[in-house]
């Protein structure tokens, strides 16, 4: 099992109201959510979440099933907008944006289910996530070996630890590796930060084992926030957690004061803990 890292303590900031309009975030806030609601007709699926990610912080949100936390996801990457309240991304109002904009200012995301290109190979799949956020994505001419989008290519095999596998079928990969890939497809073209919707579902104590590893390698300056059913993962790899129930927040902390927390023992780690 992997060592637990140090935990960093939040940065202090002083809450602002939810508004309409734009507004300048505090220093260091990459992502903010301020009271944000998401309606289905007569169903809150989210319903008045707030909380901030600082830059350079690794999150986690944790929930039971239902609990909303992919349903938020959905509303900060633009798929589902929210119905109510305000997202901001490093101190801009993207609540409106279409998700392609998004991408194009940093914010990347990873999903529950697999979107790879299962024909191609690794590299291949990797170069397409390279070119799809790079200048001249729509140019049909493969750049040569010399050339930045091939470069970046190969920094990511490296990154995303696949370089052994790069000319291997995605088809062939075992599902450990696929989520690798899909990591690595998400940290191309510099993301300033990346959304993982439970990347340790489905994973043996080895793949769960090379996640960890793969976590907690990147960047310093690189924030994330995470879904994640696997508690000993999730509070492995994050330095602040937020506990979500019934679309609501629950609790917000530190891994240490939300592992000691006797309603989320309760809720969510069962008499074990």
């Amino acid at each position: 099992m992997a060592t637990i890292t140090t935990l960093r303590p939040p940065a202090s900031r002083t809450p602002q109201p939810a508004h309409g309009g734009s507004t300048q975030l505090l220093s260091g806030d990459a992502l903010r959510l301020d009271g944000v609601t998401r309606a289905f007709g007569a169903l809150r699926a989210i319903d008045g979440v707030s909380l901030a990610v600082t830059a350079g912080q690794k999150y986690a949100i944790l929930g039971s099933n239902g609990a909303g936390k992919t349903t938020l996801f959905n509303a900060i990457t633009g798929d589902f907008p929210p119905t109510a309240g305000r997202i901001h991304f490093f101190g801009e109002d993207i609540t409106d944006l279409p998700p392609q904009d998004r991408i194009r200012k940093g914010l990347r995301r990873t999903y529950q289910s697999s979107l790879l290109f299962r024909d191609l190979s690794v590299r291949d799949n990797l170069f397409l996530a390279v070119r799809g956020v790079a200048s001249g994505r729509f140019s049909f001419r493969r750049p040569g070996a010399g050339h930045a989008s091939t470069r970046a290519t190969e920094d990511l095999l490296e990154r995303a630890r696949l370089s052994h596998i790069a000319d291997e079928k995605v088809a062939n990969l075992a599902h450990g590796q696929q989520r690798q890939l899909e990591i690595g497809m998400a940290l191309a073209g510099a993301p300033r930060l990346i959304l993982f919707d439970e990347p340790a579902a489905g994973l043996s104590p080895a793949e769960r084992r090379e996640l960890v590893a793969l976590l907690t390698s990147l960047p310093a300056h690189m924030s994330f926030v995470l879904i994640e059913h696997d508690l000993d993962i999730a509070l492995r790899v994050v330095d602040r957690v937020t506990v979500m129930h019934n679309g609501r927040v629950l609790r917000t902390g530190s891994p240490a004061e939300i592992e000691g927390d006797a309603q989320v023992q309760a809720i969510y780690m069962g008499s074990k803990h």
